[in-house]
């Protein structure tokens, strides 16, 4: 398994006492980078209150650009959290360079996008990039009739200006944002489109979920009557507001602070009703012996997390094929549990910013954790920990991860820490200013 050469190592903060902190996280990126599409294909402008601006919905606006679109950030706003992005769509979409970095959403969202488009699309990324999958993309849209050079980034997508659309059948088992990717354009596709999964288990359905009810928030009719197929009608996108959620993935990892500490953590805001995958963290956290509730504070509502006393957790058994995206959290938590767990349901996240299996296998290995991959995941047994070196693999959530051990395992020094603004920024000082305690944002 390659790794980004890198030499800066983080020291990973110990915390001396159990942690006791308020904390603010910022938008959602995986709301944000679906809402930037909307409002690309829309008819009028529109406007993002709230929005994440990381690495990854940074490369999203400037792929946007590259195509035509107008995006002019707050520039006032400085904090992630407070970011509010005007987007005002072109006559016509043109050709272009899309720079993708490790995104996910950039590399599998903008395609579909890029075939509306008149000319060639020239679409590149970072070295690791060329790894992940990208079968079912480029199966959907060669289905459509759209021509696309490459089978893997760098690619092209030879845009004509218009789409038919039509019916598709596609293998999504490697990611969920195959799906997502054709939907967001779909409506602007001259018959709109269906999408059929047929393969192996579909991943991260909560993010199709998300995909569909902001489309619908959108104005645009989508028919989910059959499992694993997706209808999206064709439509005008009218221009309109979009408030982003705070990220609840991007809170995992604080309030696994509080879980491995044996302290409390309240996240503001924290969205009651939600399509995003990292709102199981509540079940999870509690099943692994937390005390979670959410609080009515005015017009929302906070979610706090209080640890076992001494960070004496239960170990897990739990499928997340579903919440992938989760799994290293929970396997940082898994590694200070004092018994078995069981992650499964999680094969997938090999195609993701690292093979997350063998790298979270071999980084708590190298700790003195007791990890062993499974056919779908990972089995983890308590062990004795020691510091040590965490190699993130300019993976976020492997850093986070390395951070979460960090509290309770002294000398743990992690390998790019800055590696985390791909989407959050600032993790490092939020970080340290949760072990301060108090209220921060």
């Amino acid at each position: 398994m390659s790794q980004t050469s890198h030499d800066s190592y983080w020291q990973a903060p110990y915390a001396l006492a159990p942690i006791n902190a308020t904390v603010t996280v910022p938008g959602s990126k995986s709301m944000t980078n679906r809402a930037l599409i909307l409002a690309a294909l829309a008819s009028k402008p529109s406007i993002l209150h709230g929005a994440l601006r990381s690495r990854d919905t940074t490369l999203m606006v400037d792929a946007l650009r590259a195509l035509g679109v107008t995006a002019t950030m707050d520039p006032e706003s400085t904090h992630p959290a407070n970011t509010t992005i005007t987007i005002t769509p072109p006559a016509a979409l043109h050709g272009g360079e899309i720079e993708c970095g490790l995104a996910g959403t950039v590399m599998r969202f903008m395609p579909p996008v890029a075939a509306l488009a008149n000319g060639t699309v020239f679409f590149n990324g970072d070295e690791y990039a060329s790894n992940r999958p990208m079968s079912g993309t480029f199966a959907g849209l060669q289905a459509l009739g759209i021509e696309v050079a490459g089978t893997r980034l760098p690619f092209q997508i030879r845009g004509a200006g218009d789409v038919a659309g039509g019916q598709v059948v596609i293998d999504a088992s490697a990611s969920s944002q195959f799906v997502s990717g054709l939907l967001l354009a779909a409506p602007r596709f001259r018959t709109g489109i269906t999408v059929r999964h047929e393969g192996a288990q579909l991943p991260s359905m909560p993010h199709i979920e998300m995909t569909v009810d902001m489309l619908r928030k959108a104005g645009v009719r989508v028919d989910t009557s059959i499992e694993h197929q997706w209808t999206v009608f064709p439509a005008e996108i009218p221009g309109r507001q979009w408030s982003i959620e705070p990220d609840c993935s991007n809170a995992t990892p604080f309030l696994a602070a509080a879980a491995v500490t044996g302290g409390t953590i309240r996240i503001r805001h924290w969205p009651i009703e939600t399509t995003q995958a990292g709102d199981a963290i509540r079940g999870i956290l509690t099943a692994m012996g937390c005390s979670v509730e959410l609080i009515r504070t005015g017009a929302s509502y906070d979610l706090e997390v209080t640890g076992p006393a001494g960070g004496a957790l239960r170990g897990i058994n739990i499928d997340m094929s579903d919440i992938g995206e989760l799994a290293p959290t929970v396997a940082a938590l898994a590694a200070l549990a004092h018994s078995e767990s069981r992650i499964t349901g999680i094969a997938h996240l090999r195609g993701h910013e690292t093979d997350r299996l063998a790298a979270l296998s071999r980084e708590l290995g190298n700790i003195g954790g007791h990890c062993e991959q499974l056919g779908d995941g990972l089995r983890i047994l308590p062990a004795r920990l020691h510091g040590g070196r965490w190699s993130t693999y300019a993976d976020h959530r492997m850093a986070t991860a390395g951070a979460i051990l960090g509290l309770v395992v002294p000398g743990i020094a992690v390998e790019n820490i800055e590696t985390t603004a791909k989407t959050l920024p600032d993790f490092a000082a939020m970080w340290e200013r949760m072990l301060e305690g108090g209220q921060h944002s």
